[in-house]
């Protein structure tokens, strides 16, 4: 009796190692590969540095390591800034094809779109990651859709919200910042323009020699588009001047809070995110 306990104890532990392991290669970074969704949600009002941004995050998205990754991204997604748009929807279109919504021209439809998906992936057990490039508008807007198809669902534990700008959180409405702080796992993570802070910083005002990585001709595209509608926009019509776009440096810092999300806050600066990404 004692050696069949033995046995059964043994075996129960090479289950529950094998089901460990496999759970562990699914994980990158924080998030669950085959089970949870990423959004990146972008706010483009009124600093170019967001179509850097989603040039940056389309390159991850691009990495083998990302194959599976769920993921949908929306422009538009602003606060209460004032200033113009930049439209981009052709960067977006090169970056995420069919996977984007576009709130600025559409926002209830956007959302409706974004709620759907989200509510889905909830259904089915998995977690929401979003990267805040911009306001927490309109995720709170999502959240609020989710409590009300899914009343049981606790959002502070399945919804988690990546924040890395002080100025991001000012121009977001007051009662929507303190909705997704009490309604979802909100983490604010150090500015991701500044360099040895704790996270990547991918602000610089030096050129960087991306082409050098970047061997994707699709992507190579994508950063050219990026490049050109950033500078086409920066700092017209009242636009924020970005002084990085402006020297001709780079600024794709809300890249950062993706970087946190997969695991990847050791790289340093934006020369080293190329080395990490830009080949295939």
């Amino acid at each position: 009796m004692q050696f069949r306990k033995i046995v059964l104890v043994i075996l129960l532990s090479g289950l529950f190692s094998c089901k460990s392991n496999t759970n562990q290669k699914n994980m990158l970074g924080s998030f669950n590969i085959g089970q949870d969704l990423f959004l990146a949600q972008f706010d483009c009002k009124t600093d170019t540095d967001d179509i850097h941004s989603v040039a940056g995050v389309a390159t991850m998205l691009k990495d083998r390591r990302f194959a599976n990754v769920d993921y949908h991204a929306v422009a538009g997604a602003y606060g209460i800034q004032e200033g113009l748009y930049v439209p981009a929807n052709e960067v977006f279109q090169l970056a995420f094809g069919k996977h984007w919504s576009d709130a600025h021209s559409d926002y209830e439809q956007a959302l409706n779109e974004v709620s759907g998906i989200v509510i889905n992936t909830l259904e089915l057990g998995g977690d929401i990651w979003i990267a805040d490039a911009g306001q927490s508008d309109f995720s709170a807007s999502v959240i609020k859709n989710v409590k009300s198809r899914l009343p049981a669902l606790d959002t502070k534990i399945h919804i988690h919200i990546i924040q890395h700008s002080e100025w991001n959180e000012n121009s977001t409405a007051p009662e929507n910042l303190s909705y997704v702080k009490a309604n979802s796992d909100y983490n604010k993570i150090p500015d991701g323009n500044v360099i040895d802070n704790g996270t990547p910083g991918f602000y610089t005002e030096e050129e960087v020699n991306w082409q050098q990585f970047i061997t994707n001709t699709q992507l190579a595209e994508l950063w050219n588009k990026a490049i050109e509608t950033a500078h086409k926009y920066n700092g017209q019509e009242g636009r924020h001047n970005n002084p990085a776009i402006a020297s001709g440096g780079m600024d794709f810092s809300d890249v950062s809070e993706t970087c946190w999300i997969f695991g990847f806050g050791h790289i340093k600066n934006a020369e080293e995110f190329f080395i990490e990404f830009g080949e295939e």
